[in-house]
C-alpha cells in the first residue's frame, strides 16, 4: 500500500507517499489544476500498478473541490482530516512550534497511514446532494452577509439618526430601506410626508399602513441629539451605501432561495426531509447539504448525531464526571437543526410534549432546543435508512411510554 499526504494551497500541493513501514518513497510539489493531478498519478505509478489504484490512502484537509475528486474518480481511498487535528499529531512529533507545508505533507503521511481506522472517509456524496450543498451554502452566507451590513447600517443610525431605529423594527424590510433610501437623515425624514410613507409600506405589503405611516412620521419629529451638519451629510452618504447593499443582498437571497428550493426537490430524499416537523425546503435543503447522501457515512443514529454536534460529550477523571454540550461542530448544520427544533414546537404534538417536560426539569431553554434537535436528528436517521417518511405517533411513541411510566 502506498500513504500519500497532501498539503494543498491555493496554487499548489506539497506531497509525500510513504510505504507500510513508513520509509519515505517520494516528496514532491505540484501546481493547482489538471498538470498537478496527471504529475501525481504519475508518481504513484512509479510504486504501484494502474489496477491498485485502491491500494492508495491520501490523507488531505480539506473534503471537497475538484482536486479531492480527481482523487476519488482515480479510486483512491481519501481522507478529510480536519486542520486542528493535523496541529494537534504534528505536536507529536515537534514541540518547537516548527511547521512548514512539506512536514504538513509528511505528518498526513503519517496519520493516514497509523490512524486511518480513527478517520472519516470522504463520503461519496451524488451530485445531486453536491449541487445541493452549493446553493443551500450560497444562501446562507448571502443571509448571514445581509445580516451584518444590517448591524453597520444599524451602528450607523445610533450614531446620528437614532430615531430611525425607533420607526423600523426591521432594517432589511422593503419599506425601511425605501424610506430610508428617500430620506437617510433626520431633516430628510421630517420632510416625509403621510402619503409618501404610506406608499413605501404598501409597496412592501405591511398591513394597518395607515397607523404605521403615523408612527414613522412622528419618530425623526421627536427631540434627539443631532451630530454637526458636516458629520450628519457624511453619515447619510454612508446610509445610501448601505441600504444599497442591502437592498441587493435581498434580491439575491430571494433569487438563491428559488434555486435552492429547485435543486432540492430533484433529489430523492426531499420528500423524507419535508415531512420531518419544522423542517421546510430551505431548512430540508441546508441539513441534507451538510450531512450528504451517502449510504455509508454515518453507522447508526449515534454517529449521525455525533457528526451533527448535538449530542452531548462525556469528561470523566477520576471521581468527577461531566456533561458538556458540543461546542465544536459545524455552524451551518447546528444553525438549521436549532431552527427545526424551534419549529417543530409548534408543528409537532411529541416534540412540544418532550420540550415542556425538559423545562420542568429544570433545562433551560437552549438546552432544551438542543435535546430536541438531537431527538429529531435520530428520527430523521431512522427515517432515512428505512426510507420512510416521518410518522408522530411512532417517532414519539417511545418517549410516551417512558413518561407515561
Amino acid at each position: 500500500m502506498l500513504f500519500v499526504g497532501d498539503d494543498w494551497a491555493e496554487d499548489h500541493h506539497d506531497i509525500e507517499v510513504q510505504d507500510e513501514t513508513g520509509r519515505r518513497l517520494a516528496k514532491a510539489r505540484f501546481t493547482e489544476g489538471l498538470a498537478g493531478v496527471a504529475q501525481l498519478h504519475e508518481l504513484v505509478a512509479q510504486h504501484l500498478d494502474e489496477d491498485e489504484a485502491d491500494q492508495v490512502v491520501v490523507g488531505i484537509e480539506t473534503d471537497r473541490g475538484p482536486w479531492v475528486l480527481a482523487l476519488i474518480a482515480a479510486g483512491y481511498r481519501v481522507f478529510a482530516i480536519n486542520p486542528l487535528q493535523v496541529a494537534r499529531y504534528r505536536e507529536r512529533q515537534s514541540v518547537s512550534g516548527a511547521k512548514s507545508d512539506a512536514a504538513d505533507a509528511h505528518a498526513l503521511a503519517d496519520m493516514v497511514r497509523t490512524d486511518s481506522h480513527q478517520l472519516r472517509s470522504v463520503a461519496g456524496d451524488s451530485d445531486q446532494a453536491e449541487a445541493v450543498k452549493v446553493v443551500a451554502r450560497a444562501h446562507k452566507s448571502l443571509i448571514w452577509e445581509r445580516t451584518r451590513h444590517a448591524q453597520r447600517l444599524r451602528n450607523v443610525l445610533r450614531e446620528f439618526f437614532p430615531a430611525a431605529l425607533q420607526a423600523f423594527d426591521d432594517l432589511t424590510a422593503a419599506d425601511a430601506l425605501e424610506l430610508l433610501a428617500k430620506a437617510p437623515d433626520p431633516d430628510a425624514a421630517a420632510r416625509l410626508t403621510i402619503a409618501q410613507i404610506s406608499a413605501a409600506l404598501k409597496h412592501a405589503h405591511r398591513h394597518h399602513a395607515s397607523d404605521k405611516a403615523r408612527v414613522i412620521r412622528a419618530a425623526p419629529r421627536t427631540e434627539q441629539l443631532r451630530q454637526p451638519a458636516a458629520v450628519t451629510t457624511a453619515y447619510a452618504a454612508t446610509v445610501r451605501a448601505q441600504v444599497a447593499v442591502i437592498g441587493t443582498l435581498n434580491a439575491q437571497i430571494k433569487t438563491m432561495g428559488a434555486q435552492v428550493e429547485a435543486h432540492f426537490g430533484q433529489h430523492p430524499d426531499a420528500e423524507i426531509y419535508l415531512s420531518q416537523p419544522g423542517m421546510g425546503p430551505i431548512l430540508g435543503a441546508r441539513v441534507l447539504a451538510e450531512f450528504g447522501d451517502d449510504d455509508h457515512r454515518y453507522a447508526d443514529a449515534r454517529s449521525r448525531k455525533n457528526y451533527a454536534g448535538t449530542s452531548p460529550i462525556t469528561r470523566a477523571s477520576g471521581k468527577k464526571k461531566t456533561v458538556l454540550a458540543r461546542y465544536v461542530h459545524n455552524n451551518r448544520l447546528i444553525d438549521a437543526l436549532g431552527q427545526q427544533a424551534f419549529s417543530a414546537l409548534t408543528g409537532s404534538p411529541g416534540a412540544r410534549s418532550y420540550y415542556d417536560e425538559l423545562r420542568r426539569r429544570g433545562t433551560g431553554h437552549r438546552a432544551a432546543l438542543r435535546q430536541l434537535a438531537n431527538r429529531l436528528v435520530g428520527i430523521l436517521h431512522g427515517c432515512l435508512k428505512t426510507g420512510t417518511v416521518y410518522d408522530e405517533a411512532a417517532a414519539w411513541s417511545h418517549h410516551t411510554h417512558t413518561a407515561a411510566a
